[in-house]
Formats: structure tokens, C-alpha cells, sequence
């Protein structure tokens, strides 16, 4: 699924260069199940842009199947990001005057689907993570753990073959925590996903396939 090669990234802080990745190569897996950890500031998420097409690299190659990602124009970067990218964040990032129903439609809106059909496709992603009773509720009518159903229901609409997930459960309590890691361990098992998730927490690493942990911008496998 991912290719990444001697990938090193740098930003500017004032006049220094501040180093975010150092000479990162990695692959991942079709299908894989992955978790990432490793202190604040390692890098964590400095690699997830990466992986979903949102940054490049200062230099080295990041591919995603047969796409050179580090190479494309912004266009085809937002296509990609729009057609086989679903993101999942830890604040949920849902907009506070949409309904949930509203909220998965606009993860279509750049795939140019009629209305009919993304009243559809919303309404079956909504069904698959068991909110289709509260498809009318606004985000603060919501609990935590449904309202990152919704985000996660958001990502699966338009059914990507890669999930990222940014903390997805660093907002939710411990038994909301499981019922949400159930629900995307059984998606990705069910729809043969890749999933990468960023995670702090050591009882949801330990549910992944693979593990790596990032410090200094450096990978290594645990």
C-alpha cells in the first residue's frame, strides 16, 4: 500500500530548520492494521500528513500504490485525498450546524454525486456504525463516542481503501474507548481496509497488527 524511501521533512522555525522526519523508509502492507507512537513533538504527525497526501517531503519518495505522491500537483493530491483517503480525528472535526446525516454528505461533496445518492450513501454509512436513529441529530445533541461514529462514518463514505486515524479515542472514556476500537477493528477486518492509526494509548496500540514508534523523527519497529 505505502512506499516511503529516505523520507526526511524540515520546517522553519524563525531562522533555524527544525528536523519532523529523518531519513524514514518504511512500508506498509495492503490490509495492514498499524499503530503509532512515540512522544509529542516525534513526528507522529508530521508521517500521517505524509502518508495522507496533506504535505511532501523535503526530500526522499512517498508512494501510495502506484501513485508517487511527493511528485503530484495539488489537484491530484486532493483527488487522491478525496477518492482513497478517510480521515479520523481525535476532536472529531464535525461542523456544529450540520446534522450527522449532513455531516457524512460533505465528505461526497467533492466526488460530484447527485443529491439523491449521497443521501444514500450517507444514510448506509450511518447504518454501518449503528447511528442510523440519530441521523437527524445536530453534533452537540451527540455523546462523544457517537459523535466520532459520525466521523468514522464520514471517513467509510466514501469508501477509501486507507483510514487514518489521528488519536481517535484520546477524547473518550475508557469503555467508549473499546466500543469505538471495536467498531473500527471489525470495519477494517470486514472491508479489507488499511488502517494506521496515531495513537498514546497502549491498549489501543496493542490492538494492531504491527506497531512502530517514532522519536526524534526516526522510526523503529516494536
Amino acid at each position: 500500500m505505502y512506499t516511503l524511501q529516505n523520507v526526511s521533512k524540515s520546517y522553519k522555525q524563525g531562522k533555524r530548520s527544525v528536523a519532523a522526519l529523518t531519513d524514514v523508509t518504511l512500508t506498509i502492507d495492503d490490509g495492514a492494521l498499524v499503530a503509532i507512537q512515540g512522544p509529542t513533538g516525534g513526528g507522529k504527525s508530521t508521517l500521517l500528513q505524509m502518508l495522507g497526501a496533506l504535505d511532501r517531503p523535503s526530500s526522499g519518495t512517498v508512494r501510495l500504490g502506484d501513485s508517487e505522491l511527493s511528485a503530484l500537483g495539488d489537484h491530484k493530491l486532493a483527488a487522491i485525498r478525496a477518492q482513497q483517503i478517510g480521515f479520523i480525528f481525535q476532536g472529531f472535526n464535525l461542523i456544529p450546524t450540520l446534522t450527522a446525516q449532513e455531516n457524512v454528505e460533505t465528505a461526497l461533496a467533492p466526488l460530484g454525486l447527485a443529491a439523491d445518492a449521497r443521501r444514500s450513501r450517507a444514510a448506509q454509512a450511518l447504518a454501518s456504525v449503528g447511528l442510523s436513529d440519530r441521523a437527524g441529530h445536530l453534533p452537540n445533541e451527540l455523546s462523544g463516542g457517537q459523535q466520532q461514529r459520525v466521523a468514522i462514518a464520514r471517513a467509510l463514505v466514501k469508501e477509501p481503501t486507507v483510514l487514518l486515524a489521528d488519536e481517535p479515542t484520546g477524547n473518550l472514556d475508557e469503555q467508549t474507548r473499546d466500543e469505538i476500537m471495536d467498531l473500527l477493528e471489525g470495519l477494517w477486518r470486514d472491508r479489507g481496509l488499511t488502517l494506521i492509526l496515531v495513537t498514546h494509548d497502549s491498549a489501543v496500540a496493542a490492538r494492531a497488527e504491527r506497531r512502530l514508534h517514532i522519536k526524534h523523527g526516526a522510526v523503529h519497529e516494536q
